[in-house]
């Protein structure tokens, strides 16, 4: 076996242990709003009953790189209330627009319309909860949620009435959202909005109440809704956030307040360049925190240690907190100059879990699942972590992982199999096996073969769903240069179908898996899969993404790091395959 690619193979495994990522999340946005009792508000588009609600919260931020000429061209503030017999949330939202453009084609979508985007966390868990997300227009509604989450999947039309009225230059949005028994006096909600500016001129806004993008997935991106029983003086808190004098210059933008009496009442407020924060709360006890790791300037800071502190507020009065200490590091550092896994044995067992744990708070990484392969055998197998951050189910050995474009070797292997049994041949042109419909305009597909798939040379791009009109096409003539294709395997899937009279699964059954006795290896979606599978995150926020119900040669492999490393100790140890095609399948 070559030296590189065993070593290459080897670290390439490890990177593949680590299968359920996220990106770094943001704090709450530090915008705070207060919804009290408010009499019937008919849904109408006539706001002359939202007298009886006097705060008003104006829309600050500019989220677009393109901004607003002036506060004609585009401003808002809303207003929030609530009924606590019909468990109903009020809101208006007003939007002054002197250029009011509609969409009023088929192709009507987010960006190409004056529109108002509502995003609501119902449940506002600490850890984050899921997400519905309005959209609404004259010519356009959707709703989208977050199907894992127990509040938000239940939302829909149905229990959402909306109104639009066009008066001048002003747009009128009011909102009745039936929230049953999530509105109870000292709870807090996620909300916030984007209102979307389409001018004639083809230029293009938006604006929000409070700060972060990506609303519409992210709870940490919404504003507090705080639910009060009655109209009541607010305690302001101050206090000061101190960082050590070696990481100056790494503040927090953001501190959270917990009630220490209220389920569910807990905010985020905004931190100042110098440690400083106000905030006004209703009265009561409070706990401070920060998040574990924050961004300061996109360089991810970590929070190392910091005390407790709570403080105590009376009504209409303003209390000072104490001092909040924080201890930072800009990056962990525990990996030894000579490494962990170059002599790796037992005793280096607890370092490598201190190590892998520590990143995966840093990364914000849910969970892990981490074999090591030492002189062609399993050493080490440690599984870390949770499958999903709001159930906080452990990952255990049976875990499975989507292994995304792992599953493209797997089948490669199954197509050198096929190749040995002459029931392929990886330079005859597929479209002998099987035409290509969906390219059959350009005759130069004509040329492509299944080493064309295999060594990412169809010329084909990666999806076509990439391309302006979503078509597939030809990037290049195959064979003649590299690009990476997921629409080759595709296209090459079908030739192996056709030319097996099978399904996929049943070849790779019969081709690759009983052969090499693997197990926990799926390709779409099961019953057995189901039970198993880890959620992908995004924004360390679990996603809504389903599991394949068809399999894709491509991407739709899962499995798990233990069992995986049957397949890469085949590979290693060149079983099920002649050495001659191994020599073929591994040269550069």
């Amino acid at each position: 076996m070559n030296t590189d690619f065993s070593q290459t193979i080897k670290i390439f495994f490890l990177l593949l242990c680590c299968l359920s990522f996220t990106t770094s999340s943001s704090a709450h946005n530090g915008s705070i709003a207060f919804a009290y009792p408010v009499d019937q508000i008919k849904i109408d588009g006539d706001i002359s009953d939202w007298a009886q609600v006097k705060n008003k919260y104006p829309f600050v931020t500019e989220l677009s790189d393109m901004k607003a000429e002036n506060a004609e061209d585009c401003s808002a503030y809303f207003k929030v209330g609530y009924q606590p017999s019909s468990q109903c949330l009020y809101i208006l939202v007003e939007v002054i627009d002197d250029d009011y453009f509609r969409d009023t084609t088929k192709k009507v979508a987010w960006n190409t319309q004056d529109a108002l985007e509502l995003d609501l966390d119902i449940r506002h868990l600490p850890m984050g909860s899921g997400i519905v997300n309005y959209l609404y227009s004259s010519d356009y509604k959707n709703i989208s949620k977050s199907l894992w989450d127990t509040e938000a999947k239940k939302m829909n039309w149905d229990n959402t009435e909306v109104a639009m009225k066009r008066l001048g230059n002003k747009i009128i949005y009011e909102w009745k959202i039936s929230l049953a028994g999530q509105l109870t006096p000292g709870k807090s909600l996620g909300l916030d909005f984007q209102v979307f500016d389409k001018d004639n001129n083809g230029s293009f806004t938006y604006i929000s109440w409070g700060k972060e993008g990506y609303k519409f997935r992210n709870p940490n991106s919404l504003g507090d809704v705080i639910i009060m029983k009655a109209p009541e003086p607010m305690s302001i808190i101050t206090g000061m956030v101190h960082v050590d004098s070696e990481n100056k210059g790494t503040m927090p933008n953001r501190i959270q307040l917990t009630s220490t009496a209220v389920k569910n009442l807990w905010v985020k407020t905004t931190v100042d360049s110098n440690g400083w924060y106000s905030v006004s709360l209703p009265n009561g006890i409070y706990q401070l925190s920060i998040p574990e790791a924050y961004k300061v300037e996109n360089k991810k800071i970590y929070s190392t240690s910091a005390k407790p502190v709570t403080v105590k507020s009376n009504k209409g009065v303003k209390t000072e907190a104490p001092v909040f200490n924080v201890s930072n590091k800009q990056e962990p550092d525990l990996l030894p100059a000579e490494g962990l896994l170059q002599n790796f044995d037992k005793n280096k067992a607890k370092q490598l879990d201190a190590f892998i744990e520590t990143y995966q708070k840093y990364y914000q990484v849910p969970g892990v699942s981490l074999a090591l392969i030492k002189d062609g055998k399993v050493v080490y197998h440690q599984t870390y972590g949770v499958k999903n951050i709001i159930t906080q189910a452990k990952v255990e050995e049976s875990t499975m992982f989507e292994a995304a474009s792992v599953t493209k070797p797997v089948f490669a292997f199954a197509v050198q199999r096929l190749m040995e049994k002459g029931m392929i041949d990886l330079d005859k042109p597929l479209y002998e096996y099987l035409p290509n419909p969906d390219i059959e305009y350009d005759p130069r597909y004509k040329k492509m073969t299944a080493r064309h798939v295999l060594t990412h040379r169809t010329g084909f791009p990666n999806w076509r769903y990439m391309n302006p009109d979503g078509k597939l096409d030809l990037k290049f003539e195959p064979g003649t240069k590299y690009n990476y294709s997921g629409e080759g395997f595709e296209y090459l899937k079908k030739v192996v179908e056709k030319i097996t009279g099978k399904k996929v699964e049943q070849v790779l059954q019969e081709e690759v898996i009983n052969p090499l006795g693997l197990y926990h290896f799926y390709f779409s979606k099961n019953d057995t899969l189901e039970k198993l599978v880890s959620t992908g995150h995004y924004d360390n926020i679990p996603s809504n993404d389903g599991l394949p119900t068809e399999p894709g040669m491509a991407y739709s492999l899962y499995t798990e790091a233990v069992a995986f490393t049957r397949f890469m100790l085949a590979l290693l140890n060149q079983e099920g395959l002649s050495k001659t095609t191994f020599d073929n399948m591994l040269k550069v």
